[in-house]
């Protein structure tokens, strides 16, 4: 039947589980401060524990707000502004002073983790950008003295302009021009086992360029895949794809262990009226199909079941923010506390995040196999939905509780139903060529529980494009669209 498939999945497994990779992901979100109409700290604090978010970016290292965050066990990454990357790389002694007056008497009540050294610099002056390293060294040297080097990592963000292409994700090269910083600091984050720090916004890829990229691919819902034609990969979303041409970015230049981290992603909730794409509705569909993927586990097509760290962009509408009027709209929250749409960030599904937090009930409907399908289809169905699929096909396997009775079509009737719940629930999500059917009626028998997905929007597992941003939010920027526009006429899609 599938046994030949077994010991693949099992192999895998077990070498994944070896080598660590298959540790829980982390999603958090972003607090910018841009605005003068938010709450105070303390009381921003509350509103992140009362939704049980456990990691959070700030942009700076401002005292009331890491002292709001003290004794709360909510992980920190704090930001040193580009502004002040002159006086941490000059002298050491700014740094030492730094850390002395503004973390160490906050830590570790305040649970710092990560210090990002400027951020997208890419988009500063070659000036600016030279001054990252000395920085970046200076902060590591003053934290190494107090002991907390180990504890607190130090890195820095980056924008998708940091690469030459990104598409199709195995051509994905970093930008020779940037190489006077970068490769010093993938050197430096090799040998400090730091996370490689990406901002990734598809919304913006798709806003540019309407006409060659699909609003779905965008949104984590496309009823198609895309293949990048040197690899045969395939990929449902932009997200995935920017991801990995960051992976083969780093592979081009031998640094395959340092790990990637997402450190800004998100939807806007509203914009002018050209931007159309920019709703309620999509940022709801888009954030919560990316918590999905993440908590999921679900990796990438080249990296598939290895964690990306996520944080979604960002916890307030920020009124200050200058450009377009999705600038100003990209908050998870309103500044008078309340939510712009429902979002859930357990993936479990979609939870009102207003104060009574209150979750949606179940959807009701499975995935099976259909009664009408040849052997042969399913099989093939099966195998893609356990491989490229990225379905968790463990509880199929010999003595697990879903693998008797061991037979094609209740294996393949609950690896379909793990895709289906994992993608949304959504017609699409179960038709598996024609060989998968929805009903009503609860598929689970003994010790065997088939998901289910609470649901309010379609939720699907996969992403793309990203743009620039400033100290405390996006600034954005259409040249990450045209990685995408340059090869994306070399993918074909391929309807499922």
């Amino acid at each position: 039947m599938i046994r030949g498939f077994r010991v693949i999945i099992f192999s895998t497994s077990l070498l994944l589980l070896i080598l660590g990779i298959c540790r829980a992901s982390k999603v958090g979100v972003c607090y910018g401060r841009n605005a003068d109409d938010l709450p105070t700290p303390d009381k921003v604090v509350q509103l992140i524990q009362l939704h049980n978010i456990k990691y959070v970016r700030i942009y700076d290292s401002n005292i009331q707000v890491l002292k709001a965050f003290a004794n709360t066990g909510i992980e920190l990454m704090i930001g040193i502004p580009n502004s002040d990357l002159l006086a941490f790389a000059q002298f050491q002694s700014n740094a030492n002073t730094w850390l002395k007056n503004s973390i160490l008497p906050y830590y570790p009540a305040t649970k710092i983790t990560y210090i990002t050294v400027g951020a997208e610099l890419t988009e500063a002056p070659n000036s600016t950008s030279a001054l990252v390293i000395p920085a970046m060294q200076n902060v590591l040297t003053a934290l190494r003295k107090a002991g907390l080097h180990k504890r607190i990592k130090v890195s820095s963000t980056h924008s998708l302009g940091v690469l030459s292409r990104s598409f199709p994700p195995s051509a994905g090269a970093f930008n020779s021009s940037h190489a006077f910083f970068l490769k010093p600091m993938l050197e430096f984050l090799a040998e400090n086992q730091s996370p490689f720090m990406i901002d990734l916004y598809p919304y913006y890829a798709y806003r540019d360029s309407s006409t060659n990229v699909s609003l779905d691919y965008a949104l984590f819902e496309a009823s198609s895949e895309v293949i990048d034609s040197n690899t045969g990969l395939l990929y449902t979303n932009m997200f995935d794809a920017q991801l990995d041409a960051i992976n083969y970015a780093l592979m081009g230049l031998n640094f395959k262990t340092v790990n990637i981290m997402v450190t800004e992603t998100g939807w806007p909730s509203k914009g002018s009226p050209k931007e159309t794409a920019a709703t309620p509705d999509n940022a709801q569909t888009y954030n919560t199909n990316l918590i999905r993927h993440v908590i999921n586990n679900t990796g990438t097509p080249a990296k598939p079941g290895v964690s990306i760290d996520t944080y979604v962009f960002s916890l307030f509408n920020e009124n200050r923010k200058p450009g377009l009027a999705s600038e100003r709209n990209w908050g998870l929250f309103f500044p008078d506390q309340t939510s712009v749409y429902n979002l859930d960030f357990t993936g479990k599904g979609v939870v009102d995040v207003n104060t009574d937090g209150n979750a949606t009930s179940s959807n009701g409907t499975w995935c099976i196999a259909s009664s009408s399908a040849s052997e042969a289809d399913l099989q093939n169905a099966l195998s893609w939905a356990c491989g490229s699929g990225n379905v968790d096909c463990s509880a199929i396997q010999p003595s697990q509780p879903c693998f008797e009775p061991d037979n094609t079509a209740s294996h393949a009737s609950y690896a379909f139903n793990s895709y289906y719940q994992q993608n949304g629930a959504t017609d699409i999500a179960c038709s598996f060529g024609g060989v998968g059917v929805r009903t009503n009626k609860n598929p689970s028998y003994d010790n065997c529980l088939y998901a289910t997905t609470g649901g309010k929007k379609a939720i699907a597992t996969n992403a793309t494009a990203s743009p620039t941003k400033s100290s405390s939010s996006p600034r954005r920027s259409s040249q990450w669209t045209q990685h995408l526009l340059i090869a994306f006429p070399l993918f074909l899609l391929v309807l499922f």
